[in-house]
């Protein structure tokens, strides 16, 4: 298999004939309780396999120093800290979906599916709230999850919202007292920095495993036509399948991302995972609960992926930043500023566009109404437009 042909693995394939045996972050059907390696390996319903689009108790208030080793690396007893932090607030979470797709023999089987989640306060007022993946409970209605806790406590949520778009659910834990980690700022992740990876890959609850980020804003990587928002941390701590959902924390005890995929040649983690940033998380959450949908901007453009080094020195560009737009929607909001096709989007107000995902994820965050400045290179000239984004909300229930 080529570098091209590496699988990022998020959950299970909607082809039911696929028969690759891939593991997957989310573990479909099958009990783990006699014979855990072979439920995982050989579950032929597959996995959702997407390839990149280029070759690939609360913490303290305060911040924490943390001692190193002669290694550099954090002193073990770091570790345990921030386990014994986090792991109360880790659960596995439980979910069965109605069938896409018939059976051989004609019925519709329910799927059941398993991940991981974390308990949250996203607001004292609201009460306790696990975050988790939407592949993982997206489809299922609130009595057909359950919340498994670390003190062997079942609660299932009396609300959950999904949001597609971005992976992202919150579910509603009807409960008192609940142990709850804090959500961090991803946006001071560093590369080099350890974490830690909690999870039940094969259904082994309350499982850890370290390593460091990687990468930042990771987002050329496809995950099915659903997930638009990708700007994910990359990581090389193990996650395996069970693990969707699950907290990744940095070494103030804080968690910095929720655990979604891996990318591996042959579904074995290959020290290549992907987390969403825990600031996304946190504006995805806050507009669900505040307004059941997260609001979206749209300009209505076509772009591509990547600047190759050859095709900027032709646009007779000095770097191979920017997006190149492909195409123009002839009703949306970019051709009413003036867009064009070929043009290169090199700036959004003053912010410096490394690529296609990077601007799409700066106008998905944007609301919609608000007037920007976009900078473009045209004609080997520097213009800017004035452009008012749209509303995804709307061109997607057009679309439908």
């Amino acid at each position: 298999m080529s570098g091209r042909d590496r699988i990022l693995i998020p959950h299970k394939c909607q082809n039911p004939m696929t028969r690759r045996l891939l593991w997957a972050a989310t573990v479909i059907g099958g009990s783990f309780a006699g014979g855990m390696v072979t439920s995982a390996l050989f579950d032929t319903h597959g996995v959702v396999h997407a390839r990149p689009d280029s070759p690939l108790p609360p913490p303290p208030a305060a911040a924490t120093v943390v001692e190193r080793d002669h290694a550099g690396s954090p002193a073990p007893d770091r570790f345990e800290q921030v386990i014994q932090q986090i792991a109360p607030a880790v659960v596995s979470v439980d979910a069965v979906k109605p069938a896409t797709t018939p059976s051989p023999t004609g019925k519709s089987k329910p799927t059941e599916e398993s991940g991981s989640g974390v308990i949250v306060r996203l607001d004292a007022a609201r009460g306790y709230y696990a975050v988790t993946n939407n592949h993982v409970v997206g489809g299922a209605r609130p009595g057909e999850i359950t919340v498994n806790l670390a003190d062997g406590r079942i609660i299932q949520p009396d609300r959950v919202w999904t949001d597609p778009e971005s992976d992202i659910a919150v579910l509603r834990l009807p409960a008192e007292n609940l142990p709850f980690a804090e959500l961090g700022d991803s946006d001071r992740t560093r590369r080099g920095q350890w974490v830690l990876a909690f999870g039940s890959p094969f259904g082994l609850n309350q499982t850890v495993t370290h390593g460091i980020i990687s990468a930042r804003d990771r987002g050329q990587i496809s995950l099915g036509t659903t997930i638009r928002i990708k700007e994910f941390l990359q990581t090389d701590a193990a996650i395996n399948p069970g693990s969707s959902g699950g907290p990744l924390a940095d070494m103030s005890g804080a968690v910095i991302g929720i655990n979604t995929a891996i990318a591996s040649n042959n579904g074995n983690n290959s020290g290549v995972s992907f987390s969403i940033p825990a600031n996304l998380v946190k504006r995805v959450a806050r507009e669900l609960l505040e307004k059941g949908a997260v609001s979206r901007g749209y300009l209505g453009l076509q772009l591509a992926p990547t600047i190759e080094p050859a095709a900027a020195l032709r646009l007779g560009l000095s770097r191979s930043w920017g997006a190149l737009v492909e195409g123009v929607h002839p009703d949306g909001p970019a051709a009413a500023g003036g867009l064009q096709k070929g043009d290169v989007i090199l700036k959004l107000d003053a912010v410096e566009i490394r690529d296609e995902n990077h601007l799409i994820n700066l106008i998905s965050a944007l609301p919609p109404n608000q007037k920007i400045r976009v900078s473009v290179w045209r004609d080997r000239q520097d213009r800017v437009l004035n452009v008012v984004v749209g509303d995804w909300a709307v061109v997607a229930v057009r679309s439908r």
